[in-house]
């Protein structure tokens, strides 16, 4: 049976469900390497502003292995931020027959990918875009690099068309491309909470007639909260909730633009367990991000499988693969009219969203992480039977 090396800074609530689940499935055996060490898994996340302890197991249900990361200032902000001089010796150890690396923006990670390459069959997995590009040097210097350094990869398992187009770009030929989407819990999120979305409505004071808007992530400057408050203060609509649920720097800002408005309610940051409850609430989800950075957005599979209407603006590295006229709208980031005019017809019929809101069910299944498990298995299992000589030089 294929052993599969996996190699990741740090738990991450998206992907420990998917490590777990390759485990279960048995078709394949697998290790997951964490190279920024044990303290990574209660950190301090700046753009949440708050040490972030997620309530579902992150380490549970597969095996895995803390890499000692000697850093002088660890963690994923930064190239240097994981030094793992152990890295390759413990993974020889474990004997893989393949490689599969997230990210190669670390020393250690960089490292393995080309101390690997024509050793083990090396795949890759990464979410970045050409979206935020410009016409510049840096952007010149970059093509450069890139182009060099998957070289030193085998085989991609891209994550939509956005990232697809990257990795073409960069020198990646069809037959190294596999498509392996982002994805979340879907079951997870789409279990029933009625009783406790009553509650939250409650408490909120929120009418069941009423609308509601969600806006869910880190309340900063590449999410772009301050334009939803502006289209919604600008709106004045009656009947109509937006709810901020996330903290942040642009946190005091937002709450003086709202300055006591009924209708806008902060709950702050909230958990994993939480989240369910909050898109169930709403009617409307809205990541309006102007980027650069916001390279697929999660949270847009998070409300589809909780089957509700979208709302994204075109910097939303998802929108291309997930937002269609079924399922709700993509704006114009930055463009304030064009995201009130989007929040006026969407918010013009409770029962329109909730056709909407069916559609994003029905899209986002094929978003599972039964599908990103098959298509690493099945990439694996057919590079055993038919190796490529060419990457095993």
């Amino acid at each position: 049976m294929e052993k599969l090396a996996i190699i990741v800074s740090h738990p991450i609530q998206y992907y420990a469900p998917l490590f777990k689940l390759l485990h279960e499935r048995n078709k394949i055996h697998i290790k997951v390497f964490y190279t920024w060490g044990p303290t990574a898994i209660k950190k301090y996340d700046p753009g949440f502003n708050r040490q972030v302890d997620w309530d579902i197991p992150l380490l549970e249900g597969y095996p895995f292995e803390w890499v000692e990361n000697i850093a002088g200032d660890p963690g994923s902000h930064h190239f240097k931020g994981i030094v793992t001089p152990s890295l390759i010796s413990r993974v020889d150890k474990w004997r893989p027959t393949s490689l599969l690396v997230f990210g190669w923006a670390y020393e250690s990670h960089l490292k393995c990918l080309r101390y690997y390459k024509g050793k083990l069959p090396v795949y890759f997995r990464g979410d970045s875009t050409l979206i935020d590009q410009k016409n510049n040097f840096r952007r010149l210097f970059r093509a450069v690099f890139l182009t060099w350094l998957y070289r030193y990869v085998d085989h991609v398992f891209f994550v939509g068309a956005n990232n697809r187009a990257y990795f073409k770009k960069y020198g990646l030929k069809e037959d190294q491309l596999s498509f392996a989407p982002h994805a979340v819990e879907n079951e997870r999120f789409g279990r029933d909470h009625s009783e406790e979305v009553l509650i939250l409505k409650n408490q909120l004071g929120i009418l069941p007639a009423d609308l509601v808007i969600l806006f869910a992530a880190k309340l900063e400057e590449k999410k772009d909260p301050l334009l939803l408050m502006n289209a919604f203060l600008q709106l004045n609509q009656s009947g109509i909730h937006l709810i901020f649920a996330g903290s942040g720097p642009l946190e005091s800002i937002l709450k003086k633009m709202a300055s006591g408005n009924k209708s806008v309610h902060f709950i702050g940051f909230q958990n994993q367990k939480m989240m369910p409850v909050l898109y169930q609430a709403c009617d409307l989800f809205c990541l309006p991000s102007r980027g650069p950075g916001e390279t697929w957005g999660l949270a847009v599979n998070e409300a589809m499988a909780s089957g509700r209407a979208v709302l994204a603006s075109d910097k939303v590295g998802s929108a291309d693969d997930l937002v269609t006229d079924k399922n709700g709208k993509i704006f114009k980031n930055g463009n304030l009219e064009e995201l009130k005019d989007a929040l006026k017809d969407l918010l013009g019929s409770k029962a329109r969203l909730q056709q909407l809101g069916q559609g994003s069910a029905q899209i986002i299944a094929n978003y599972s992480l039964r599908a990103v498990a098959v298509a690493i298995e099945s990439q694996l299992m057919k590079d055993a039977v038919h190796p490529n000589n060419d990457s095993l030089s």
